[in-house]
């Protein structure tokens, strides 16, 4: 390096062979083959750029170590970055606010089923149990853990069409169910 910075070329040369064979050993143990090639290269020119700077009465193997960790730094800083830019990239704001409203209103939804059919629902079509470990979960019977969660989405679809009140009449659970129940009931 003192030769170089006398201007002789041919000793620059070869000091840039053999630098550009220490950092690529230096680089291929730390980092990903393209980012090693970067890397050394950004080393490489930091080193041409910084040759001035080079204090004949220092080791010249600490000075280039020390080039060669600040640009391994900085790759390894700029990996980071572009790492949690992707990661924001694939999880919009936007998404992440529909999916908030879309739970709420499911939420809100299910209240007014009644808690045997939103349990059912939660459990087999939200939380992706079976309808057998949603009965054992619930203590129903797997038929009628299929019951509930047919009733409840028939009266979800009425209620997100906003047929409420066919829903409400129809989730009437006070009046009898046959014909005949409510025949008698109205004699009575």
């Amino acid at each position: 390096m003192v030769a170089a910075q006398g201007g002789e070329n041919q000793a620059y040369v070869q000091l840039l062979s053999e630098l550009d064979a220490w950092l690529g050993r230096y680089y291929a143990r730390r980092l990903p083959r393209p980012a090693a090639e970067d890397a050394r290269q950004e080393a490489l020119l930091a080193i041409h750029v910084k040759r001035h700077t080079y204090v004949p009465s220092r080791s010249f193997g600490a000075w280039v170590a020390a080039i060669a960790r600040y640009k391994w730094i900085d790759c390894v800083r700029d990996a980071s970055r572009a790492a949690t830019l992707l990661l924001h990239a694939a999880i919009p704001i936007d998404d992440r606010w529909d999916a908030a409203i879309s739970a709420f209103v499911l939420d809100d939804l299910l209240r007014w089923l009644p808690p045997a059919q939103a349990g059912a629902i939660r459990l087999v079509k939200l939380e992706g149990l079976s309808i057998e470990a949603a009965a054992r979960a619930t203590g129903q019977s797997a038929a009628l853990v299929k019951v509930n969660i047919h009733r409840g989405l028939k009266r979800l679809a009425l209620l997100a069409t906003g047929n409420a009140t066919t829903a409400t009449s129809s989730a009437n659970f006070s009046q009898p169910r046959c014909k005949y129940s409510q025949s008698k009931s109205a004699a009575l």
